[in-house]
């Protein structure tokens, strides 16, 4: 997903763990659990914005048809920093929490009572973040600091078992499901707190923001200067940037936003949660532009041209249309730029450049091993979507991105369920398209 990687980005210095530390040994037959959660999340933030203290509550419901006696919280904050841990949990309720694993990116909770099918139940803990002296989607820039991937969240266990990959360092290794979030910010005065989700509150000091059905909950937080307009179609579009951003860079992150999520509503189904939040910084150091629900990062170089159009693709793509990132980035990143291309009315042709040496569909773990990923999950993926859209017709394939959109809204994808709705799409046999074209 969604970062649009520099290539030269330093993989040596993201020392990635091993494997999955912990798996699940029954044998599952139900759906994805824990679903249905809401997150109820208290903090306050230091002088600066820069290090956020307080509690958070997670309900849930087993939505499985095993009973449930433990659930895992995913903190992706620490992944660059490992066990040095900018993000810090104590103190907990509703189970007893062991040590950290995965490179302290893992804290398993044992529940006090296990969770019969359909049963709802909650864990509480203290939370504390701090922002990593680093120019990153969770780090801080000069007086602004940036919490991208630092609220701890729930993961994810299905037929598989626990989900609980690790970040590898390029991309994304993220698995969440749609959750309802509550979330209250207490800042002082001068901080301006860009945030997911919709403003339902807003003092001087007190920020409160709800999010229906997203996957994750992003902020930032600083002197930032602030404008709000809206699109054609009625999406408030709420602009934040540092002070070296010029006029001319927000004016034209702000026609793109516009121009694109009315676009893809129409495309792929109205944007659903009526306000998006641009932030924008003059550079980032592994990225140009990154993504969360309701909430993108962008670079904005005076006089340069932004990702928004990418950023806000993925608004539907791993946002609202959900997937494994560590197992198939391709199903976000793919689309996301195939997206960018029907935007943009740009067709690619003669993209495909023949046979290639990897299959498009690895997971992060391979791509890890492999330097021209980016290359694969990003351009490859998106030339091989614009080859299908020649090989269905440009109005099948169309009707196909709605419906599969529409049939997989806030849940989860797979590259099978994409696959049988691209062949019911058609009466071609498809078969070869996915051989010819890399897909595992």
């Amino acid at each position: 997903m969604r970062r649009i990687v520099v290539l030269a980005l330093l993989l040596a210095a993201l020392t990635a763990p091993t494997a999955v530390a912990e798996s699940n040994n029954q044998v599952l037959t139900a759906g994805r659990t824990p679903g249905q959660a809401a997150y109820d999340v208290r903090l306050a933030a230091d002088a600066g914005g820069t290090t956020w203290t307080g509690r958070e509550q997670i309900t849930f419901t087993n939505t499985g048809d095993t009973p449930l006696g433990e659930v895992y919280l995913r903190l992706w904050g620490n992944a660059w920093d490992g066990c040095k841990s900018p993000v810090k949990v104590s103190r907990f309720e509703g189970g007893t929490a062991a040590a950290p694993t995965v490179n302290c990116t893992v804290v398993k909770v044992d529940l006090k009572k296990p969770l019969r099918p359909g049963q709802r139940g909650s864990v509480a803990f203290d939370v504390t973040m701090t922002a990593p002296a680093r120019t990153e989607r969770f780090g801080r820039s000069g007086a602004y600091s940036f919490f991208g991937n630092a609220l701890p969240v729930l993961a994810v266990r299905d037929q598989a078992g626990w989900h609980l990959e690790p970040d590898v360092g390029i991309g994304e290794s993220y698995y969440t499901l749609a959750a309802d979030f509550t979330v209250r910010l207490d800042h002082p005065a001068g901080l301006v707190v860009p945030a997911t989700g919709t403003v339902s509150s807003s003092r001087r000091t007190t920020t409160i923001s709800k999010a229906k059905q997203v996957r994750d909950f992003a902020w930032a937080a600083g002197p930032f200067q602030q404008a709000t307009t809206k699109s054609p179609g009625g999406i408030t579009i709420r602009t934040s940037w540092t002070g070296v951003v010029t006029a001319g860079a927000v004016k034209d992150a702000q026609t793109r936003a516009a121009a694109a999520i009315d676009d893809f509503g129409r495309r792929f189904g109205k944007y659903p949660y009526g306000e998006v939040d641009l932030v924008l910084n003059d550079r980032w150091e592994s990225f140009s532009g990154m993504e969360y629900p309701g909430l993108v990062l962008l670079v904005a170089p005076p006089n340069e041209e932004g990702p928004v159009v990418h950023e806000l693709a993925h608004q539907w793509f791993y946002g609202i249309v959900g997937n494994n990132e560590y197992a198939d980035p391709w199903l976000d990143e793919s689309f996301a730029v195939y997206a960018s291309y029907v935007h943009t009315g740009d067709t690619q042709p003669n993209c495909w450049p023949g046979r290639l040496d990897h299959l498009i569909t690895n997971d992060m773990g391979y791509w890890q091993r492999t330097p021209d990923w980016s290359s694969y999950v990003y351009f490859y993926g998106g030339c091989m979507l614009a080859d299908l859209e020649r090989t269905l017709g440009t109005e099948p394939m169309a009707k196909l991105l709605k419906s599969y959109t529409a049939a997989h809204w806030y849940g989860v994808a797979t590259p099978e369920a994409f696959k049988s709705a691209a062949q019911a799409a058609t009466t071609k046999n498809l078969t070869q398209f996915w051989t010819n074209h890399s897909v595992g």
